[in-house]
């Protein structure tokens, strides 16, 4: 399913309106889908951070690209696709092999470029472009109203549905009452990272977080704008932990993963470790603090709007036609 061309060229982070097909107007250059490189994946995540605003929806984030960066750097660029157009990303997906879905984020000036959206869709639906394989298939597509309108009117389906919710930064955030130590790039110890992972494998039963998936992550350029925090209850255990994600100041940032040790749930760690990490994105400069967990996690969703998040509309996946 996966591309294996190698990419010619280096693509430029889109700054400004790409010219629109249509009459009366210059023709357009035409739109490529290419598959990424290990080289240039820090510059995928510099394009994707430059999307991210403020009472948008909530999607493909630098952090998201940078927790499966843990994963190693070959199978996160196998799992990339770039679409550009003369030379300027617009469009970054990220494929999950296991479940045929296609995580989207796209630059702000196609949000209405129908020209744009039918390649999507033809590269989408043609199992030949490597994209989504024959059969199954669904596209996570939070923004780009002619790509979600073409989806909608070619018969893709609402899939699963997801809660985004958002926490504004503009005030100062309340202390959590815990005691958080904080991972991130200039502050490495070992005994605190020993205690992220332990957390991590004690959230998920099948969790395959270790040492060196958090060390391979730790490198990655995404990780130099996030931390990991580890939340101690009175007696020095280790309880919560979040590892947050700015997408540069003035931008949302991301809770990445979230969650409580198995053996201390029930006490009030998931809404605290929560407000730490609406604080530590508000110390990194992020404008708000963003989330998405699936609609029907109920608990997860309360923990959030317990910490001061606002509960938004809730999105589908799109999932292809039979």
């Amino acid at each position: 399913m996966r591309l294996r061309e190698s990419r010619v060229g280096t693509l430029a982070v889109q700054n400004h309106v790409p010219r629109r097909c249509g009459v009366g107007l210059d023709p357009c250059m035409s739109i490529t889908l290419q598959p990424e490189t290990p080289d240039s994946l820090g510059e995928l995540v510099e394009a994707v951070a430059v999307w991210q605003h403020d009472g948008g929806p909530v999607q493909l984030h630098p952090g998201d690209l940078g927790w499966n960066w843990s994963l190693g750097v070959q199978e996160l660029a196998e799992a990339v696709r770039v679409w550009a157009r003369d030379g300027q990303i617009l469009a970054v997906g990220m494929v999950d092999d296991a479940t045929g879905l296609i995580r989207m984020a796209l630059a702000p000036s196609v949000d209405e470029d129908d020209a744009f959206a039918a390649q999507l869709l033809a590269d989408l639906s043609d199992p030949g472009q490597g994209v989504l394989p024959d059969g199954a298939g669904a596209v996570e597509a939070r923004f780009g109203a002619a790509f979600r309108d073409l989806l909608r009117r070619s018969g893709w389906e609402a899939d699963e549905p997801w809660t985004p919710l958002s926490r504004d930064l503009t005030e100062q955030v309340e202390d959590c009452g815990l005691r958080v130590e904080v991972i991130d790039a200039h502050n490495v110890q070992a005994r605190i990272v020993q205690d992220r992972i332990a957390v991590q494998q004690a959230m998920f039963p099948n969790s395959t977080f270790t040492l060196e998936r958090w060390r391979t992550m730790a490198a990655g350029s995404p990780y130099r704008q996030a931390r990991c925090l580890v939340g101690y209850d009175g007696d020095g255990d280790a309880v919560a932990t979040v590892t947050v994600w700015s997408a540069g100041e003035g931008r949302p940032g991301l809770l990445e993963p979230l969650g409580v040790h198995r053996d201390h749930r029930g006490h009030g760690y998931g809404p605290a470790i929560t407000v730490a990490a609406a604080a530590a994105l508000q110390e990194m400069g992020s404008s708000s603090a963003t989330v998405c967990t699936p609609s029907s996690n109920v608990g997860g969703v309360a923990t959030y709007v317990s910490a001061g998040f606002q509960k938004l509309p809730d999105v589908t996946d799109f999932r292809r036609p039979n």
